[in-house]
């Protein structure tokens, strides 16, 4: 058994790590409300942009296609954007999505690249020796829309350039403060859902469908709207990831806190019973002695 001492510092080192991991925790959730917000900051623009290009989209005579609408008959190479974190002390955030991703294209069709958000899915996915295209990782606490940007700009330079031949997303889709779920989406070339999602809030429900004149023209418009929305979505993932990271390191640090807090009254247990022990053993050492000089 270790000595009273040992014991003390024990108690002390847990109780430092307890404070630590309350600190954290605290700081988690208020990032997590703040993440939660920009969430639902971009959600608004992100479907108008959506509603504009499906109304262009679902013009029976559009004759504009542009290149990021266009599905390549062959998929000879895939570019991976990996959306992980910067930092640790997530649980199990950071393991869940490379296993994720690692599973999602180890039976894929075509050589993968990877585009990394993040330091902790980088190094994690570096040691299997694959293809790294490009890194963005250390990015601001809060990024904002310039920040993310250059990725949506590379990606779209790429697929235009046919130095890949699909973009896929993989992130974590955030959906409360204990679930947050590993996602893998199509970024280019942009795909609508079917015939359902082309319903939208210019196509009203019931009457005529009405006429819209746009300025400037559609090929023009959607020339420009395409390449914002791909890096949009770059931009929601992002964000989505950071929430979801906000979240699992709120959830991990409570369990280490009380973990911590478990931890250190088992040891003070421990300690008092210890303490009881030596002092009970003094005290028989003491009548010992005594009944020895009686005798």
């Amino acid at each position: 058994m270790a000595s009273a001492r040992e014991m003390r510092l024990r108690i002390r080192s847990v109780g430092n790590i307890a404070q630590v991991t309350r600190a954290l925790q605290a700081v988690s959730a208020s990032r997590v409300r703040r993440a939660q917000q920009a969430v639902q900051a971009t959600r608004p623009y992100a479907t108008k942009a959506w509603e504009v290009l499906l109304h262009l989209a679902s013009q029976p005579a559009r004759e504009v296609a542009h290149p990021l609408l266009t599905q390549r008959p062959q998929v000879k190479r895939i570019t991976a954007v990996v959306i992980s974190s910067d930092r640790g002390l997530a649980g199990a955030y950071n393991a869940n999505l490379v296993r994720f991703c690692t599973e999602s294209f180890r039976a894929a069709s075509a050589p993968v690249s990877y585009v990394f958000v993040g330091r902790k899915g980088r190094d994690m996915l570096t040691r299997r020796r694959i293809d790294v295209r490009a890194d963005f990782s250390g990015l601001p606490a809060e990024p904002t829309f310039a920040d993310v940007s250059a990725i949506g700009r590379l990606v779209v330079e790429d697929y235009l350039s046919a130095r890949t031949d699909q973009v896929v997303l993989v992130y974590t889709d955030f959906v409360n403060l204990l679930r947050q779920i590993p996602t893998l989406k199509l970024l280019l070339p942009l795909e609508f859902a079917g015939p359902e999602a082309r319903v939208t809030a210019f196509q009203p429900t019931s009457g005529p469908a009405p006429a819209y004149i746009y300025e400037p023209d559609e090929e023009a418009l959607i020339s420009e709207i395409v390449p914002r929305f791909t890096a949009l979505q770059v931009f929601h993932a992002v964000m989505e990831s950071l929430a979801s990271e906000h979240a699992a390191r709120m959830v991990a640090m409570q369990n280490a806190t009380q973990n911590a807090v478990e931890l250190g009254a088992a040891l003070r247990l421990d300690y008092n019973k210890a303490r009881q022990q030596a002092i009970t053993s003094d005290m028989l050492d003491i009548v010992g002695g005594v009944e020895a000089q009686r005798g």
